[in-house]
């Protein structure tokens, strides 16, 4: 079993993405790449910390490998917006990846120099690469929040739809039939 660190936006959305994906055993919502000590959500959110609200994947590489994850990873949030997703603005919103060893940094470099030669996106990429130095998990009340309070209205406005679009893009490598995520956008919850 191998670690994956990354931040896109809200961890919410991030986490909501990889929770239902086969060969990830859990996944923690939390914050990292900053120099702030024990960070709160509340600090984290003043954008003085330094961190970025992440996820922390622990994955079987056997099942799925870190090169999946970062394409999966840059197929549900905008890399090309400096300290920004949508609506959450501010440094704590940046595209990062944190890289457990060199090879994952390696893997991240040579994806984004790829996707970026790809032409993909108008602008460049600006996901920051940095090694992962301390892993903070979040406050309880942040961790399963999509399955935890799906009726939410930012649950059902923003994280719903980034569900959808991975599974009509990916359903393939899904947990399976029983994932207790709706389907698509005709499903109830």
């Amino acid at each position: 079993m191998q670690y994956a660190t990354f931040g896109g936006g809200c961890f919410w959305c991030l986490e909501a993405v990889f929770q239902n994906i086969r060969g990830i055993a859990s996944v923690v919502s939390g914050y990292a790449g900053g120099h702030t000590e024990n960070p709160t959500y509340e600090e984290v959110l003043s954008g003085k910390t330094g961190h970025a609200e992440v996820v922390q994947i622990h994955f079987d590489p056997d099942v799925i490998s870190y090169e999946q994850l970062l394409q999966i990873f840059f197929e549900v949030h905008d890399p090309t917006t400096p300290n920004r997703q949508g609506n959450d603005i501010g440094p704590q919103y940046r595209s990062i990846i944190l890289y457990h060893n060199e090879q994952q940094k390696h893997i991240a470099e040579t994806t984004i120099k790829r996707l970026d030669a790809s032409g993909r996106w108008n602008n460049p990429i600006v996901t920051e690469i940095a090694p992962l130095t301390k892993f903070y998990p979040a406050e309880e009340y942040h961790q399963d929040y999509f399955r935890n309070h799906p009726n939410h209205p930012y649950c059902r406005l923003v994280i719903l739809p980034k569900v959808w679009k991975f599974q009509k893009i990916r359903g393939a490598i899904l947990q399976d039939e029983s994932s207790d995520y709706p389907k698509d956008e005709n499903s109830a919850l």
